[in-house]
């Protein structure tokens, strides 16, 4: 019976961790990192037109909280060795175009497209936690990091509605052309 070198036991060691990774943490992660730096340049589109007005302290604070969610999973893709989705360029000019125009069509519409990208984004991040919580070897970090990420988007969807989205001319049209862009960009950056 062929038995396990010492150095071959000691490598199996150290690494079983990352043997026993949940399967779909990679597509967890990279899927997150686009969403946050989506919601990163929605809201710097948004501030670009409407940061010197009443509402840019509210826009600033939801955006100071972005930054940091994109930061965190920067560094969840480091330490897990994830590859981001190739579409980080486009995403990163369509969140920004995505915010200013709805900012150019006054602070009711931003809110608008504030409350329908957090309503997918709400949903999006229970299924995950959902899917996490199946793993009977849960990483509770990023589990942490999940769940205190929702509760956030869900304050910034409050605040949406708190700061009159459902006065945004077209509201319902502008709401679910937002939510479809942003279930297709999910499904797009889970894979690619």
């Amino acid at each position: 019976m062929n038995r396990p070198s010492p150095l071959l036991r000691q490598v199996r060691r150290t690494h079983s961790a990352a043997w026993k990774k949940n399967p779909h943490l990679d597509s967890i992660i990279r899927v997150d990192h686009a969403g946050e730096l989506g919601a990163d340049r929605i809201y710097a589109g948004q501030m670009a037109v409407l940061g010197r007005t009443a509402e840019g302290a509210t826009i600033q604070h939801m955006w100071e909280q972005e930054i940091k969610h994109r930061q965190a999973f920067e560094q969840l893709i480091c330490k897990h060795r994830v590859r981001p989705t190739v579409m980080t360029p486009i995403w990163n000019v369509a969140g920004f175009a995505l915010g200013a125009g709805t900012a150019l069509l006054g602070k009711e519409a931003a809110m608008a497209c504030t409350v329908a990208v957090e309503t997918v984004i709400v949903d999006h991040y229970n299924d995950q936690l959902r899917t996490l919580m199946e793993d009977p070897n849960i990483d509770k970090e990023i589990l942490q990091t999940i769940t205190k990420f929702r509760d956030e988007e869900q304050e910034h969807h409050d605040t949406g509605i708190e700061h009159g989205a459902e006065q945004a001319p077209f509201y319902r049209a502008l709401t679910e052309v937002i939510k479809t862009g942003c279930k297709a960009a999910i499904a797009i950056s889970k894979k690619i």
